[in-house]
């Protein structure tokens, strides 16, 4: 009866590993597919959430440059005490011992009109270059997901690859092991065979290895727990085809001046610092207005006295201009802006430069990828070709085993490389789309 209880308590333990196994690898192994990823990188990259908050900054940053045009307000109360000596207007000195109690709205403003329109002015757009800098942002960070997403495949095919080969290889130092045993085989022959067999599974090894390192690339920038096992849902790994190979370079660098975000960004960064320059250089040629107004009540007397309440009411307007520092004739504000739009100018200049460099690489890279795609895919019919008659031979008993190791490293090489070669020409592709703006 004991017995039957252990066994029963053992069958239920054994349940219970199976299924806390199955719901572990159910958590931490989960597949994904390439439009999934390029989703996730545009609403979770960190990189894009930053530079979203970056233009809420920057909208908040405008709405208090056009705060700037109205007046604040200060209620409260006034209280007021002199006990002593005190001179009247005349010039005359007594003493005496008053108070004023003074309750009301104090409305004030002081408006550097050109500073504050011009500042107003630049502060728009600074709101718009970091609207196109999250959208620079976003794109990079799709492309990264792209870029990650390949990797992850080309990982899992090549892991695949080795697999393939670390099976072909074991069976024929098998095959070779039963010979020696017969005593039909030369044991040094099976020994290299062996060897080639051993090698080949630490292909395994370190292909698995990438594969996981590729999964928790790509987690990181789609921010996701990076314990987590990315599977590609594409087992197969073929060459898409996003961009049309026969489109003049011409042509993209025009779409790509057109439409990169980053270039629109450096666009209102030198329209901010012009506007800057114009605060400094136009602003102080336009009146600065000051306004003050008192609504309330004012009451008072000798010595404790506060009777005597009245309404009272105070308003005064100015309107003048600042010379010297901070105003008219400030040569050293003027000179740090022409400064400012100088540089602002040569960094949109840099990155004109930049992107039409990013736009001939990649339509380069796209090119010289498809041609190396047919050339690795000759390659990969030569080398399967190869050891197909190489395999014939030894079923015939006239093929020798180093042919037949050369044969097998041959296909498997053949194999990685296109492997690589379909994963490189599709992130190419993306490269030419990132770097046109599409």
């Amino acid at each position: 009866m004991r017995r039957l209880e252990a066994r029963r308590h053992g069958l239920l333990a054994l349940a219970a590993f199976l299924c806390s196994a199955f719901l572990a690898a159910a958590q931490t192994n989960q597949p994904i597919d390439l439009p999934t990823a390029l989703k996730l990188a545009g609403a979770q990259n960190l990189d894009v959430q930053i530079a979203r908050e970056r233009l809420r900054e920057s909208q908040a940053a405008h709405d208090a440059a056009l705060y700037n045009f109205f007046p604040w307000v200060a209620p409260g109360v006034g209280y007021k005490r002199h006990d002593g000596r005190i001179q009247d207007v005349t010039g005359n000195m007594f003493d005496t011992s008053k108070q004023q109690l003074a309750p009301g709205l104090n409305v004030e403003a002081r408006l550097e009109l050109g500073e504050a329109w011009f500042k107003a002015l630049a502060a728009k757009q600074l709101a718009k270059a970091a609207d196109h800098a999250v959208e620079a942002q976003r794109q990079e960070s799709v492309f990264n997901a792209a870029h990650g997403y390949f990797d992850l495949v080309k990982a899992r095919a090549t892991a695949e690859v080795a697999q393939e080969a670390s099976r072909i290889a074991g069976d024929y130092a098998d095959q070779l092991q039963r010979g020696v045993e017969l005593g039909l085989i030369f044991k040094g022959d099976a020994l290299r065979a062996r060897g080639q067999a051993e090698r080949n599974q630490l292909a395994v090894q370190q292909a698995r290895e990438q594969q996981r390192l590729s999964a928790a690339r790509l987690a990181q920038v789609l921010r996701l727990d990076p314990s987590v096992d990315l599977l590609p849902a594409d087992i197969e790994l073929l060459p898409l085809r996003l961009t049309a190979t026969n489109t003049a370079l011409d042509t993209l660098v025009a779409q790509a001046l057109g439409a990169r975000p980053e270039l629109k960004r450096g666009s209102a960064l030198t329209k901010a610092a012009k506007k800057n320059r114009d605060a400094a250089t136009v602003g102080p040629l336009i009146p600065s207005l000051g306004a003050q107004a008192f609504f309330g009540g004012l009451g008072g007397g000798r010595n404790n006295d506060l009777d005597q309440f009245g309404g009272t009411e105070s308003v005064a307007i100015t309107l003048g201009w600042r010379i010297g520092p901070g105003g008219i004739f400030d040569s050293t504000r003027e000179k740090f802006a022409d400064a400012s739009l100088k540089a602002a100018s040569l960094a949109t200049d840099k990155v004109k430069d930049d992107v039409i460099r990013q736009v001939v690489e990649a339509h380069t890279r796209v090119h010289s990828l498809a041609a190396q795609l047919a050339t690795l895919k000759r390659a990969l019919a030569t080398a399967e070709e190869a050891f197909r008659l190489t395999r014939e031979r030894k079923e015939r008993g006239f093929g020798v085993v180093l042919e037949n190791i050369f044969a097998e490293q041959d296909l498997t090489r053949a194999r990685s490389d296109y492997v690589a070669g379909i994963a490189e020409f599709n992130k190419a592709q993306y490269g030419l789309l990132r770097a046109t703006g599409r």
